[in-house]
């Protein structure tokens, strides 16, 4: 069935014939979804949400995922709120997406007086539930992004745009199952639900307060065979020793630049394994994925028609599809596509031979006396190095040049203390030395620290502050 042809997530399961092998498991235990059909975790509240405009606010990832499936094709529009969102910003989100009802697993009671009158409460359980009948409509789902100040951009897509790249009808049964170090309430997690409800398959969810090892040992039990996550995600998880707990068949990246350096250390460390890595935005969608083991795509795919055509105007990446956010939902956002429908990504892209490689953001650029340089095209060459697991790059303030270059990293290995000093200093020089091969002098990092940890933000990215 296309994507622009689907009802509703839940009229798709009504017409799977496998639906009923195939569960959605929390930390509490697992939902069968041919359960759903004959069931509701809205405790009765499907009616009073017919039309509306729900905001999507719980704790549990399970809940949020069943709350979603019922309500689509029912509300008229579904608000999509991650759990990191800060409190202050609710009202904005309520006041511009015209939320009328609250779906929440929280006591709401501790956010203040929001000015939305209806709330149901949502749960991870099915309980049983007549049949109700409820005149169908098409939903707008609305997502938020990550922005790293002020408030959250509201983006709309259709079930048809997020749902687009969704091989769709190919009924997987119990073959598949999917796992995710993204949350479902972000355009990556998001992806892998819907993966898993229309694609087929089951899907194992992360808990509200399940830490990654735990995570990685209920994947394991589960036989998990295939899984997504960022970059840092990985490579968080290579350093972890229930990393052997999994044995995936095909490991996704996305969300940041997939160097070479993480897609041969997931090949060696999972060799059962493809691995693939893709690219996607809120705002584009799922631009492409690539699959041949190499960083970048291949040239030949900017400029060819098709389903999704790609476009480099002065080095950003362009994408048009049907795979595209409709709109922001405000028009304070700005406007989302050109007037060819293209969305920029704000991603910047360079052609060496016949492949492009990504360089970093246009807003994360760092200025060097003059000279442009990305952090992300660094920390590259700094991970290369066999004893480093994970890098960051950032800009230190100086008053002559205006910013050096300053890198921290994670080793791999724990040191023994009687000699740590001696090998980290063996490392940073091998890291300078590797620098100045292969970067520009205005590249190279003034200051290299090894750190215990970087920290990631809950999209999973890396966060980069500039001192």
């Amino acid at each position: 069935m296309p994507p622009n042809r689907l009802r509703s997530l839940r009229y798709s399961l009504r017409n799977a014939s496998e639906s009923s092998g195939r569960l959605l498991w929390g930390v509490r235990g697992g939902v069968s979804l041919r359960d759903l059909l004959g069931g509701t975790s809205l405790g009765g509240g499907l009616l009073e949400l017919a039309g509306r405009s729900v905001l999507i606010f719980t704790r549990d990832q399970l809940a949020a995922a069943l709350a979603l499936i019922e309500l689509d094709g029912v509300a008229g529009r579904l608000i999509i709120c991650p759990p990191d969102v800060p409190s202050e910003h609710l009202p904005s989100v309520i006041a511009k997406g015209g939320v009328d009802a609250i779906v929440s697993d929280y006591d709401l009671h501790d956010y203040g007086d929001l000015g939305v009158a209806l709330r149901v409460i949502c749960s991870w359980a099915i309980t049983p539930a007549k049949d109700e009948q409820v005149e169908h409509r098409p939903t707008e789902w609305v997502l938020l992004t990550s922005g790293t100040t002020g408030a959250p951009k509201m983006v709309m897509h259709s079930l048809g745009s997020l749902a687009a790249p969704i091989d769709i009808g190919k009924n997987l049964g119990n073959e598949v199952i999917w796992g995710t170090f993204y949350d479902i309430r972000r355009f990556g997690g998001l992806q892998i639900l819907l993966r898993s409800v229309l694609g087929g398959g089951s899907f194992v969810l992360a808990g509200a307060a399940e830490s990654a090892a735990d995570y990685l040992v209920r994947l394991g039990a589960h036989r998990v065979t295939h899984i997504s996550g960022t970059p840092s995600h990985w490579r968080r998880t290579l350093m972890s020793p229930q990393a052997r707990a999994i044995a995936p068949r095909y490991i996704r990246l996305s969300g940041e630049i997939a160097d070479q350096t993480i897609l041969n250390t997931l090949r060696s460390f999972y060799p059962q394994a493809r691995i693939g890595h893709a690219f996607a935005s809120t705002e584009a969608g799922v631009g492409f994925e690539v699959d041949d083991g190499l960083e970048g795509f291949p040239a030949r795919m900017a400029g060819a028609r098709g389903e999704v055509e790609l476009k480099i105007d002065n080095g950003s990446l362009l994408i048009r599809s049907a795979r595209t956010a409709l709109r922001y939902v405000d028009g304070e956002s700005g406007v989302l596509a050109d007037d060819k429908g293209y969305v920029d990504t704000s991603d910047i892209v360079e052609l060496r031979g016949d492949r492009y490689y990504f360089l970093g953001r246009r807003n994360g650029v760092i200025n060097v006396g003059g000279l442009k340089l990305y952090p992300e095209e660094i920390e590259a060459v700094i991970n290369h190095h066999p004893a480093v697991q994970m890098s960051i790059v950032r800009s230190r303030r100086n008053p002559i040049t205006g910013a050096l270059v300053s890198a921290e990293v994670i080793l791999k290995e724990e040191l023994d203390p009687a000699s740590a000093n001696n090998q980290i200093a063996d490392v940073k020089r091998e890291i300078l030395q590797m620098c100045h091969a292969r970067l520009a002098a205005h590249k190279i990092p003034a200051t290299i620290r090894c750190v215990p940890a970087l920290e990631v933000a809950p999209t999973g990215k890396l966060v980069r502050r500039h001192a």
